[in-house]
């Protein structure tokens, strides 16, 4: 009987097991650690790349040699306020932006970030106050946030648009935010530049 016993506890023990993998595995996303994405936009506004080719250009026909009147240089977008980024559960790095383009719409820049890659990565603007050494659990959901969307990728320069009905002056923080856990990966104090 007690080879019984032991095969007995040895199913159970496998079998809860393979409950316990089929539930954490999906849950936590434990291989995240060792994975990333690079994500590099172009800044809104910015000149587009120009390309060089090694074509003959086409020949030009003389005659009438007025000029046309050339475009204005596009505007710049113009830099509202920044910040750093500073580690909380997460080693992050990189600064962020909110800039403001000639249309008047806003966006959030991120430059440079990097970060951890993590299940359910947000991007969010908020009214907390990022203080280095403080960890970041169940600190930026307290009070006033908005989600500016899925973070595109882990690292490079990132793009967000900014609702024309958000309030800058009162949510002034940036965060990394892993909304399945609750915690900030780092976040950014923004500051009038």
């Amino acid at each position: 009987m007690p080879s019984t016993r032991r095969r007995t506890l040895a199913a159970t023990t496998v079998v809860v097991a393979a409950v316990v993998a089929a539930v954490a595995l999906p849950l936590f996303q434990p291989w995240r650690l060792f994975t990333g994405k690079v994500v590099d936009e172009a800044l809104p506004g910015a000149d587009p790349i120009s390309m060089t080719t090694s074509s003959v250009p086409p020949p030009t026909i003389s005659g009438d040699r007025r000029q046309t009147p050339s475009a204005p240089p596009p505007k710049a977008p113009k830099r509202l306020t920044s910040g750093s980024f500073i580690s909380h559960e997460h080693k992050t790095t990189g600064t962020v932006s909110v800039l403001e383009l000639p249309n008047g719409s806003r966006v959030l820049r991120l430059e440079a970030l990097d970060t951890s890659d993590g299940p359910d990565l947000e991007v969010w603007l908020s009214d907390a106050k990022v203080l280095d050494g403080r960890p970041g659990w169940h600190v930026f959901d307290d009070g006033r946030y908005r989600s500016l969307g899925q973070l595109k990728g882990n690292q490079g320069n990132q793009n967000y648009a900014i609702p024309a009905d958000v309030d800058l002056k009162a949510l002034t923080s940036v965060s990394i935010w892993c909304n399945r856990f609750n915690v900030s990966f780092g976040a950014a104090q923004l500051t009038q530049t």
